[in-house]
């Protein structure tokens, strides 16, 4: 059933490479399993979801509880219709922007710039580029913590930038995206589009993504830069010197280095820029016991 494993850490499932051991890690092979195995769990126990570990802190204390990995595992692609696609929650956002182009769909060229996958695009209202994820959703399936499935439309959401609140417990399997009949070249936009990415963001470094959401007018970025903060570091973690609102494991850095540094940067920010900066990133897990990395 699936793959269990026990005390798994979790720097091997995160893009920053850091993070404890989760008590429970399980990969599903289907739906049926990953139904099962959540119906098994005890009520209280807390549930983690991770695709491809983007916009995710594990603390050097691990997790005190069930991860549960979709990348690789709910991975299903289809075209529904001649302009909507079914994709499950383990499909990168790049993956399914390609696929879109194939089929002569637009709409969904952004999703190309988001490092995650579909199910994280959807917890989070995922963007690039100006686009963002819910717009172009036209259904969500779920799951519940019995193993119980349902279908939702974005009506009983609440969206916002960068935040999605909807049912209690309940996660996302899969999403259905009505995009619109292409007029332009597809292809060559989401080649750009990777290319401005490139040229920007410090791709083929450990990081996470985008740490802080931007400010309404602003950008974090720009902010963070403002303060000289570019190259700072505090242990391994390091604020990118090619797009300050990134911070990259050097390699050697810790948990703990990390989210020392995202607290920094955010009191200077406040104290220098009187603007208070909201991570993006998803922060979980225990703090590692004092004198141990």
């Amino acid at each position: 059933m699936g793959e269990l494993r026990c005390n798994e850490s979790m720097s091997r499932h995160t893009s920053w490479r850091v993070g404890g051991t989760a008590k429970r890690f399980f990969k599903p092979d289907t739906v049926e399993e990953l139904a099962t195995f959540l119906a098994q769990l005890p009520p209280e126990e807390p549930i983690v979801w991770v695709g491809l570990g983007s916009n995710l802190l594990v603390r050097d204390g691990g997790i005190d509880g069930a991860v549960i990995c979709t990348s690789g595992v709910l991975g299903k692609l289809a075209l529904l219709e001649s302009d909507l696609i079914r994709a499950e929650a383990g499909v990168p956002c790049a993956k399914l922007a390609r696929f879109s182009v194939r089929f002569g769909l637009a709409g969904g060229e952004f999703l190309i710039g988001i490092p995650g996958t579909v199910g994280g695009a959807l917890a989070m209202n995922a963007g690039a580029f100006g686009g963002e994820t819910w717009p172009i959703v036209e259904m969500v399936e779920t799951i519940d913590r019995q193993g119980r499935r349902y279908l939702r439309t974005p009506e009983e959401y609440q969206i916002g930038y960068r935040t999605v609140t909807g049912p209690e417990d309940e996660w996302f399997l899969a999403a259905h995206f009505r995009l619109r009949i292409a007029r332009e070249d597809g292809l060559a936009r989401t080649r750009a589009l990777l290319e401005k990415r490139n040229e920007t963001q410090p791709t083929g470094q450990a990081s996470c993504g985008s740490v802080f959401r931007n400010p309404e007018g602003d950008h974090a970025g720009r902010l963070i830069e403002a303060c000289g903060l570019k190259g700072y570091s505090m242990g391994g973690a390091v604020v990118s010197e090619k797009h300050a609102n990134f911070i990259i494991n050097s390699g050697t850095a810790t948990a703990a280095d990390i989210e020392g540094l995202i607290q920094l940067v955010m009191r200077r920010v406040e104290e220098e820029q009187g603007v208070k900066l909201v991570p993006e990133v998803h922060i979980v897990g225990d703090a590692a016991p004092i004198g141990e990395k």
